[in-house]
Parts: C-alpha cells; structure tokens; sequence
C-alpha cells in the first residue's frame, strides 16, 4: 500500500552528540509523524559539556543542498536553526524566496544552553533583515529576546517585561513571535504574540539538568506540526505538549547538560 507523509526541511548545524541541531530536528519530526529533511550549515564539535569548535559550510555547498531537496521533495515547512555566518544567511534566504516555501519556523540560534556563542556579529543584522520578514513564526528564548529588542536579560524577568518585548519584535519585522520563558521558575509558559495580541501557552514545569537541544525540539515539533495542516497556535500547543513528554521521560545521558528522549512515542 502506498503511504505518503508530510515533509520537514531543516536548515541547522550538526550537533556530534545528537542532542540538538540537525540530530535532534530530525529525530523530532519522525516522532512527529513527518518525513524530516535537512541542509547543514555547519559541523560542530560539542558534547552535553559544550561547544569546543565550528566549521561552517561553503555558502554553495548549502545552496547544493537546498536545490537538491526544494527540486526533489518539496518540503511542507522549514524550520531554520543555527546560522553563524551572514553569507549562508543570504543563501537561505534567497533560495526559499525563489522556491516559494511555506511555513518557515526560525529559531534563532545565538547562544547555546552552556553559554557557547553559535553567530557572528555580522549575522545577527542578515538574520533579522532577510529571515524575520519570511517567518511563519520567529522562537526567541530569554536571552535571544533581549538581543534582538537591546533589553538586558535582566529588563525581561516579568510576564509583562516579555509582553513588552516580545511586542517590540513582532511591530519590528511583522511576524508572529513565540517567546520562550524557560527562566521562569514555577511554571513553563511561553508568549505568543501576533496581530490579534497576546497569548499565554502554560506546560508542567521539569525540573532537570538534562535539557540540551529543549530549542531545536520546540521549533521542530512546532514545523512539523505546520506541515500536518494545524494551525500555528494549534502546532504550538502540541508541540509542548511534546517537549514537556520528552523531558518527563527522564533520559540522563553525558556528564553534563543532557540531550531528551525524542523517541519517547512515535506518532503515525
């Protein structure tokens, strides 16, 4: 019998222990039920521990990839992780112009959870100017947020200091912005903000070290979910939903700030 699946591509470094990046995208889409696809925009060398070196890609070598995959089998979304350099922000962001895609999901990788610096400074104005306006929805988390608004993490400790901020995003480049506040300590509540204003997604807070690559599974469940046909509340809200289970599962893995259990159920 023949089957057909819904198709995610994404566009993100490689993550050598597999919890986040293109590792965990992937792992999050077939959990999700889609078929996943990927462009790597760069190799990195990193464990639970952290992030001991880059290489990114050629900027052709990540066109090579996007025309391999948008001329074969066009995705369904896209979800776009880390991109440290302006010149591969450019490629991406002129190719999925020309191809036309839809529901792009950015998550805009800056810092990683043990406090690596992932982009250069020359990418923050190429990420913002050329991959904002595209957006299906953009997934700042709290420090992420308080680059892009020029607020210090310290301005963004209440709900309404992110209402304020996430605001501030979303009038700036005209895309819905789904703020992530992790840094809360009683609950796990993100903002999501769009023209009809804002709206609150509240999830069981877990308490665990082990919480490497909690981004990249958001955003990719979030692009998958786009891909099935829900709408973007709806994947936001399953897409907690899904985070929350992977953290609950309770995997312990490395010496330090350990990867989820992305493969605690498969949906099919």
């Amino acid at each position: 019998m023949e089957k057909k699946l819904k198709t995610v591509l994404t566009i993100a470094g490689s993550d050598s222990s597999g919890g986040a990046g293109i590792q965990a995208d992937l792992k999050t889409m077939l959990a999700n039920g889609v078929y996943g696809m990927s462009a790597i925009t760069a190799l990195t060398a990193q464990n639970t521990l952290g992030v001991t070196s880059i290489m990114n890609v050629t900027p052709e070598f990540l066109a090579a990839q996007l025309d391999a995959v948008f001329t074969d089998i066009f995705p369904d979304a896209v979800k776009i992780g880390m991109v440290s350099s302006a010149d591969l922000i450019e490629v991406i962001a002129e190719r999925l112009k020309y191809y036309e895609a839809k529901n792009i999901v950015v998550d805009p990788v800056m810092v990683s959870t043990s406090g690596s610096k992932l982009i250069d400074e020359s990418a923050i104005e190429n990420l913002t100017s050329k991959l904002f306006p595209i957006a299906t929805v953009i997934t700042p988390n709290i420090f992420e947020l308080a680059i892009l608004t020029d607020r210090s993490v310290g301005d963004i400790q209440t709900k309404n200091d992110m209402e304020t901020s996430a605001k501030i995003l979303f009038e700036k480049y005209h895309s819905p912005v789904l703020a992530k506040g992790g840094h809360f300590k009683s609950t796990a509540i993100d903002l999501f903000c769009d023209d009809d204003g804002f709206h609150w997604f509240y999830a069981e807070r877990v308490e665990s070290e082990n919480t490497h690559g909690t981004g990249c599974t958001l955003s990719s469940a979030i692009a998958s979910n786009l891909a099935k046909g829900l709408s973007l509340k709806d994947s936001i809200h399953h897409a907690k939903n899904y985070l929350t289970g992977a953290l609950l599962s309770g995997l312990n893995l490395g010496k330090g700030n350990g990867p989820l259990d992305h493969g605690y159920r498969i949906i099919f």
